[in-house]
């Protein structure tokens, strides 16, 4: 059933539950089914041209983000349910039967149509392009691509799902919400080519491709979540055509997470003063992220620098061994992450907190030790002297207790 969930295909009477409190969370259980296909996509990939899909240093960026991404989850519940099932509560105008398959059908329109609105105006909208920009920051495209978020950007989609909570019960919507997130993670890799006649009508791995493209013929395309008939009747849709060079136009070259979460909105907030008057102040936050004054609202297509096919990714060069201690720590973080969600409702919020904390830590020093950066190596000493003490005074805790001894050498 998990594995269905990846690509929409649990039928109505699957999936179809009275309360919120009864639907399952698909997206945890569906966590193997993430290592796995990972797992596969290397296989294919390493059959297929001889080489693996990604590198070290960008998966471990991808799942620093993701990690990052889900952290507030941690401390508070999700606003996309909590502010849907206020609306529900107090303004809905009627209700419609929440085992009709209608119902279920038209949830699938409603969602994937919000998230087609949204995801376009986060491309069209600078403010909200500094959160999503994180999700286009990879110079790869794979699997790890699809697990890297940004922190803030579920602060603004909430608001694009209102409008079916005046009818659409929360327990269908919660459904769906989570459906429409899994079925975007398979399509984030190349080892798919094109799937025929599925390619009109449904998202698929060709069409996203175009969408994390940085060609000029490209940029702004391919908003669909699952559907693709949406760019295809609102004129956003784009085939994949010339060979897809990935990333942003404007690099941010960091696998720090804070720094590819933080420096955008640092660049809104420099370009914010540094332009003259009222009105223009405000088109830098609210038009695209290609305006300037005297420009249409997205900005000049001819500004948009060329590919030339010889573009290098971000990759400094370190020591094999580096790569190595950097990807036996990650996977000691990842350890103790997925302990916390386990464990977060029998610890102290202080505890929360501090776990929360050391993680964050963490992420930042090996994205600083995979840039090959003069003062990593302080930051890295640092950190693991604070994870030796608190996990002797016992804040820290493996799932797996046999590995205790091994975390502390």
């Amino acid at each position: 059933q998990q594995l269905r969930a990846l690509f929409y295909a649990l039928p109505p009477g699957e999936s179809s539950f009275r309360t919120v409190e009864e639907v399952p969370d698909y997206v945890e259980k569906s966590i193997p089914f993430f290592i796995a296909f990972i797992g596969l996509e290397f296989a294919v990939s390493w059959i297929q041209k001889r080489k693996l899909p990604g590198r070290i240093n960008d998966g471990i960026s991808s799942l620093s983000l993701g990690i990052l991404s889900r952290l507030p989850d941690v401390l508070f519940r999700s606003i996309e349910l909590i502010s849907y099932i206020y609306v529900w509560s107090n303004y809905r105008l009627f209700e419609l039967p929440w085992d009709s398959p209608w119902t279920w059908y038209l949830t699938l329109l409603g969602v994937d149509f919000a998230y087609y609105c949204f995801h376009r105006m986060s491309h069209e909208v600078n403010i909200l392009w500094a959160a999503h920009q994180v999700h286009h920051s990879s110079e790869d495209y794979n699997l790890f691509t699809a697990l890297r978020q940004s922190v803030v950007q579920k602060y603004t989609s909430w608001m694009f799902n209102l409008p079916m909570a005046f009818f659409i019960p929360p327990s269908v919507f919660a459904v769906h919400l989570q459906f429409n997130l899994l079925y975007q993670f398979w399509i984030h890799t190349e080892v798919i080519t094109k799937l025929g006649p599925l390619e009109w009508i449904l998202n698929t791995p060709s069409h996203h491709r175009v969408h994390h493209g940085r060609n000029p013929y490209c940029i702004d395309k391919n908003y669909g979540g699952t559907l693709i008939i949406w760019d295809r009747i609102f004129g956003t849709f784009e085939a994949e055509d010339a060979k897809v060079v990935y990333g942003l136009t404007h690099p941010v070259n960091s696998f720090d997470p804070i720094m590819l979460q933080l420096r955008p909105l640092a660049h809104i907030w420099s370009t914010f003063w540094a332009t003259p008057g009222f009105c223009n102040k405000l088109s830098v936050i609210f038009k695209g992220p290609g305006w300037g004054p005297g420009k249409p609202r997205l900005g000049l297509p001819e500004e948009i620098p060329e590919i030339t096919g010889k573009e290098v990714p971000f990759n400094p060069h370190v020591p094999a061994y580096l790569n190595c201690y950097a990807l036996v720590h990650f996977a000691v973080i990842v350890d103790l992450y997925t302990e916390l969600l386990a464990s977060m409702t029998i610890l102290s919020q202080g505890t929360v907190l501090l776990r929360i904390g050391f993680i964050i830590l963490s992420l930042v020093s090996f994205g600083l030790l995979m840039e090959n950066k003069s003062k990593a190596g302080i930051l890295e000493i640092i950190r693991c002297l604070v994870f030796i003490g608190v996990y002797k005074l016992g804040y820290f805790r493996s799932q797996f207790s046999f590995l205790g001894y091994a975390y502390e050498v």
